[in-house]
């Protein structure tokens, strides 16, 4: 196995999802790992920064004083500008530049790599793999998008399990910023293919691409082989009709009843890929079943969040119209209001989803229903700010849909704190901001004496 040893190394962004837990990982192999992050230059305490000193990560100002020419490597993630501090200090002093997927994939040279990548799906697919492999004695070393509730207590990040010295490795893999093909996995699962980021068609295009790199075979969901032409990888396409249950959902798989706790249809197609790539592993359908049944759930992946009062919290990262219209279809049923808050992730995405997002929201919107849009994630740098939460929100007005615009987190806490009632659920859905899962918090603790 060839990995990168010794000496430091600074991560730049160091409390966003995927690169909290590739510092994490970063700690087995260098002897410091410093990271640094804008929210924590503002002050901002977000439970992440105190898992990650726990962790041994040393957490430093967005200043670049951290990078000298001592320093190993500077990682970043593609939500990293060029004109970040820390990048200007490692041109300055001649360090490489690594971003985030290059180096995860040179961790995991020399492992088996169960990759898992998709649309949607794919962090709570990936955690329940990581999951079930470990309940079945498999020890494997887990890199994931989001952290496992089971694996986060006592403070800890909960999206890095570090396993066996010959174990699988399961890794998230992403398509976002076309990173995924920097993985040449011995096994893929591919959960769906929507549009997200690109054109549908330049998705199709990404995942084809992908696919022909994957050695040994593609664990997909229903529709998915069609699309990907003829890699060289054997391909295990996966269908059921999940069945609701008293606590969750089901889906018949060879020959045994497959059950999950977890709300939402999509979680129990999600738990079927990650069992078929199990069964693929060669383990028995009945203990991967058992195992599957105690999985925990991923946190922002329809977290429930309050304490079990009248007023439901549900956090999400549904982010895409895709995991919106899942996330929604989730918690709405006969007789509930849901009180949807919508954060969009970035001005391009937007831009880029407009219709598509405004079709899912009218879509899954019922008359009683109401929805709020916070003002779109601004990461700073030279983003196109042209188009922002005003333009959906009145493409949903002009479709009768019950949208408003919200114009912070203070406002609409309070608002929502007057409307919620006992039997209404509020769902708190989008991606990259830290303060939404806190956010939900507060709103739960705001409503937990209806």
């Amino acid at each position: 196995m060839t990995e990168p040893r010794g000496g430091h190394i600074h991560v730049a962004g160091v409390g966003g999802v995927g690169m909290s837990a590739l510092a994490q990982a970063l700690l087995w192999t260098h002897g410091r790992v410093t990271g640094s992050d804008r929210h924590f230059d503002q002050g901002t305490d977000l439970p992440v920064f105190a898992a990650l000193r726990a962790a041994g990560v040393e957490l430093v100002a967005q200043d670049g004083a951290a990078v000298d020419a001592r320093t190993t490597a500077v990682v970043y993630s593609t939500a990293i500008e060029a004109g970040n501090p820390d990048f200007l200090a490692a041109q300055r002093q001649g360090v490489p530049l690594r971003h985030r997927a290059e180096m995860l994939a040179e961790l995991a040279r020399g492992h088996t790599v169960l990759a898992v990548a998709g649309t949607a799906g794919k962090t709570t697919t990936a955690g329940m793999l990581g999951w079930t492999l470990e309940r079945l004695g498999a020890d494997p070393t887990v890199i994931n998008g989001g952290a496992l509730v089971a694996w986060a207590e006592g403070g800890r990040v909960g999206n890095v399990r570090r396993g066996g010295a010959d174990a699988p490795w399961v890794v998230e893999v992403d398509e976002s910023d076309r990173s995924l093909l920097d993985f040449f996995p011995d096994w893929s699962i591919l959960t769906n293919v929507s549009q997200d980021h690109f054109t549908l068609a330049e998705v199709q295009d990404l995942f084809r691409a992908y696919a022909a790199q994957v050695r040994t075979g593609i664990v997909c969901g229903v529709g998915v082989a069609a699309l990907l032409g003829t890699p060289r990888a054997r391909i295990v396409e996966t269908a059921a009709q999940p069945e609701r249950t008293a606590d969750g959902f089901a889906v018949a798989w060879r020959g045994i009843r497959l059950a999950v706790r977890q709300p939402g249809a999509h979680n129990a197609l999600n738990a079927l890929l990650a069992a078929e790539q199990c069964a693929q592993l060669g383990h028995d359908p009945r203990k991967i079943a058992e195992a599957l049944a105690r999985f925990g759930g991923i946190q922002r992946r329809l977290e429930r969040v309050d304490a079990g009062g009248g007023v439901r919290v549900v956090d999400d990262y549904a982010h895409n119209p895709a995991k919106i219209s899942a996330a929604w279809a989730a918690v709405a049923v006969p007789g509930n209001r849901v009180l949807g808050v919508w954060r969009p992730h970035g001005f391009g995405p937007l831009r880029a989803m407009l219709e598509p997002l405004a079709d899912a929201f009218a879509a899954v919107c019922r008359p009683d229903d109401k929805l709020w849009l916070l003002p779109v994630y601004d990461a700073g740098g030279t983003a196109d700010r042209s188009i922002g939460s005003a333009a959906l929100q009145a493409r949903l007005a002009a479709r009768g849909v019950a949208a408003a615009l919200a114009p912070g987190y203070a406002a609409l806490g309070g608002e929502l704190a007057q409307t919620a009632r006992a039997g209404d659920v509020v769902l708190v859905m989008g991606a990259r901001d830290p303060q939404l899962p806190v956010f939900a918090r507060a709103v739960a603790a705001r409503t937990a004496d209806r």
